[in-house]
């Protein structure tokens, strides 16, 4: 099959890429290389290249010939700064997805696999011990600045004990990047409808592993403390380190791309799925700061009581869905993959301003 693959210079797209061509496709990669992901131009990747952005239509045109199917991971990542971000979120991710199905619709190509995100869901799943499963909202600056970073239930105050998110949970983006996420795969389903397409939305929870990028305010907090230990530091922890993640790595995340082209027989003509894409191993923030300095040789991490107001406390994914229908599995281990990760090479410093 012959898979174009937006964004496929980038940290998640080229091991994308790599996994297609692993299992026989051929992968052809449409990426802009922006200043703000690439500041250093990357070696070509290994598959057809071409330079162009997904919000070009004749760019995009050009990349769909002769295609069957799209992975598209092109888009803007991470909380950002503030929200002056907005507008280069809502361009990157929203209009550049409309501008991709749009030039897909036209072209025929009907098999899309797009790059979600957990954030859609806000916090996670929370049981209360009187009131069953509930929805906290999001958590005042008074609290966090009293170290009160647990979420209460809505009803009675008490602390719920949280749990695994599926699929079907309710969304609730609490920023501007998870807003966009959520749209892209609005608009995913929209195209499916009207064509006839299929439509896959892998919704990647805390992806890691080598070639992430260093030293942003747009990378994930692994790439925060692998950065840091990289210069020699402590790892700064936010709140008291025991927000609950699901660290995925990268290959794994890889290997769900190429499992929805596997299993294409079982996913629905005309529809839109969404997928969680997890290790099924939740950790902390703090475990996960412990193991990578461990694995590196130090320093250890440092925690602060810090927050980032628009930061959720817990979010961790099941996976079942993605496993017992595309019988998908993830393959690396949280502490062989923070070992490998502690010491693995990782991308140059993005611009930011």
């Amino acid at each position: 099959m012959r898979v174009l693959v937006t964004g496929g210079a980038g940290f998640i797209g080229s091991h994308v890429v790599a996994a297609l061509a692993a299992e026989g496709h051929e992968p052809v990669v449409l990426d802009a290389l922006l200043p703000a992901a690439h500041p250093v131009e990357p070696d070509p990747p290994d598959a057809g290249f071409l330079r162009g952005d997904v919000r070009d239509a004749e760019a995009v045109r050009a990349a769909l010939r002769g295609v069957d199917a799209v992975c598209h991971q092109a888009a803007m990542v991470g909380l950002g700064k503030d929200f002056a971000d907005a507008p280069a979120y809502v361009a990157c991710n929203d209009l550049g997805t409309a501008v991709l199905l749009a030039t897909m619709a036209e072209a025929g190509v009907r098999l899309l696999v797009q790059a979600g995100s957990m954030v859609v869901y806000g916090e996670g799943r929370y049981e209360c011990p009187e009131h069953g499963v509930v929805r906290p909202g999001p958590r005042a600056a008074a609290d966090l600045d009293a170290g009160r970073f647990e979420p209460r239930c809505p009803r009675c105050g008490a602390e719920p004990a949280p749990g695994l998110v599926a699929e079907d949970a309710p969304v609730d983006p609490r920023n501007v990047y998870a807003t966009t996420k959520l749209a892209q795969e609005h608009l995913a389903a929209a195209w499916a409808r009207s064509t006839g397409g299929t439509a896959v939305s892998l919704r990647y929870h805390n992806v890691y592993g080598p070639g992430m990028p260093r030293d942003t305010p747009y990378a994930g907090v692994a790439s925060y403390f692998r950065s840091a230990l990289a210069r020699g530091e402590a790892p700064r922890v936010f709140e008291d380190g025991a927000q609950r993640r699901d660290f995925v790595h990268v290959r794994d995340v890889a290997g769900a791309n190429t499992a929805v082209l596997a299993g294409l027989d079982g996913l629905p003509a005309g529809g839109h799925t969404a997928y969680n894409v997890g290790s099924g191993d939740p950790h902390t923030v703090g475990e996960m700061a412990w193991a990578l300095a461990g694995a590196h040789g130090g320093p250890e991490p440092v925690v602060t009581g810090e927050y980032r107001l628009g930061d959720v406390r817990h979010i961790t994914a099941d996976s079942s869905r993605l496993r017992r229908e595309l019988g998908w599995r993830p393959r690396v281990a949280f502490a062989e993959g923070m070992t490998e990760f502690a010491r693995a090479e990782q991308r140059a410093s993005a611009r930011v301003g």
